[in-house]
């Protein structure tokens, strides 16, 4: 199904750009990609937030060490960025930034799930890197992008907002019911199944918005072309060292897809504001990436133990 989705999500806004007769109808459009891909996203927040109990929300050792790698590693790349003057070199450092200081992904729940991994330590990270992105953001990428629109408090409000209501709300929600209405609670567990279908019209969302970002870019081949090699790289290395950070294989499997597994739509929309718009392609092409893996992966658990 993923796939399927990256492909429709491609073809859809092909079929627009190649169809003047669509073009006033654009910005409307644009609108119910951007907007719907969120509302989705809360849906899937909700679904787990709906399984995944507060007192299952423990704190686990591969948890710091995550965070730790996530915060050095954009540091690390911001100081390179400062140090560089701006060209293709510093496009390629500040795309592998925010790469690598993303957040989770709402999705990497139903798939962390659907392979057999610890949901609610997952869902306990996905908190703790919006968190830890939403104070760090504003404080280093001023360094290595300065701008003066947004103040530090101005960008943490921001960002905030972009992240907190799709978070706090699905979970308020979500264990309001569960402790004050018990029976619907059941409904909603057996129905959260159902979110893997859901991700698959968010990440065909995902793939409009990607391409868009990408056929508008009016950069060099080879800039792309290292666009495609940073995006490549931070995705599967992510995903490797989310692996080497568990105690066990479902430990494991549930730090790499926390890890590796981001929100590409924060992603773009981090490229475009905070710095040079073509950045944003690489939260596209991390989509792609992210569910080749995912993608891989579910069809290896499917066919475990098969002649």
């Amino acid at each position: 199904m993923l796939p399927i989705a990256i492909l429709s999500g491609i073809t859809l806004y092909l079929f627009y750009h190649f169809t003047p007769a669509l073009y006033p109808a654009g910005p409307v459009l644009h609108k119910v990609a951007s907007e719907g891909q969120r509302l989705l996203i809360a849906l899937l927040l909700f679904c787990q937030f709906v399984k995944a109990a507060p007192r299952d929300m423990r704190l686990h050792r591969w948890h710091a060490k995550a965070l730790l790698f996530q915060c050095v590693a954009f540091i690390v790349c911001a100081v390179g960025a400062v140090l560089i003057p701006y060209n293709g070199a510093k496009i390629l450092l500040e795309c592998a930034m925010i790469c690598l200081i993303c957040p989770t992904a709402a999705a990497s729940g139903v798939i962390t799930d659907r392979l057999g991994g610890d949901l609610a330590a997952n869902v306990t990270y996905l908190v703790l890197s919006n968190v830890v992105a939403t104070f760090l953001i504003p404080a280093v990428i001023p360094f290595a992008h300065p701008a003066e629109d947004f103040s530090f408090w101005q960008s943490v409000l921001r960002i905030a907002g972009r992240i907190f209501p799709m978070l706090v709300v699905p979970a308020l929600l979500a264990w309001l019911i569960r402790f004050t209405m018990p029976r619907l609670q059941a409904v909603l567990e057996r129905l959260a199944g159902y979110s893997f279908y859901l991700w698959g019209v968010c990440l065909m969302l995902a793939m409009v918005l990607s391409t868009r970002a990408l056929v508008l870019s009016d950069v060099s081949t080879a800039v792309v072309a290292g666009i495609v090699v940073v995006s490549i790289v931070t995705c599967v290395g992510q995903f490797a060292v989310g692996r080497l950070m568990g105690r066990d294989d479902r430990e494991r499997l549930t730090a790499g897809q926390s890890l590796g597994q981001k929100n590409t739509g924060f992603l773009i929309w981090l490229g475009y504001t905070y710095l040079t718009p073509v950045t944003s392609i690489a939260g596209g092409l991390y989509a792609i990436w992210q569910n080749i893996i995912n993608s891989w992966e579910l069809y290896q658990k499917r066919h475990a133990g098969r002649p």
